[in-house]
């Protein structure tokens, strides 16, 4: 009987999946941001047409607009992209998290 329970942890390891993903923290899955190549966007209109293009060309799946004096929580998500803005509403910085 010892020989057969000792062997039903070997023979349960056969049935296990692979391991998931290590998943990256604050991300939604197949949403992780990517700010490279977004310096296209400097100067332009901080606005909801150039928010969904620099959404596109991230992959991220929020948005989060930084006016002038803006507070922004330090709470990070891959998934976010964040767009700061100057004074005239022109976008002055893109970056991830």
């Amino acid at each position: 009987m010892r020989k057969v329970v000792a062997l039903v942890p070997i023979m349960l390891s056969a049935c296990a999946t692979a391991p998931a993903e290590t998943p990256v923290r604050g991300a939604i899955p197949g949403k992780i941001c990517n700010a490279a190549g977004t310096d296209r966007f400097i100067g332009q209109p901080g606005n909801v047409e150039t928010g969904t293009e620099i959404m596109r060309a991230t992959n991220a799946a929020v948005l989060r607009w930084a006016p002038p004096g803006y507070m922004m929580t330090m709470d990070f998500s891959a998934s976010r992209v964040t767009v700061r803005l100057g004074p005239d509403y022109k976008v002055t910085a893109i970056n991830c998290g």
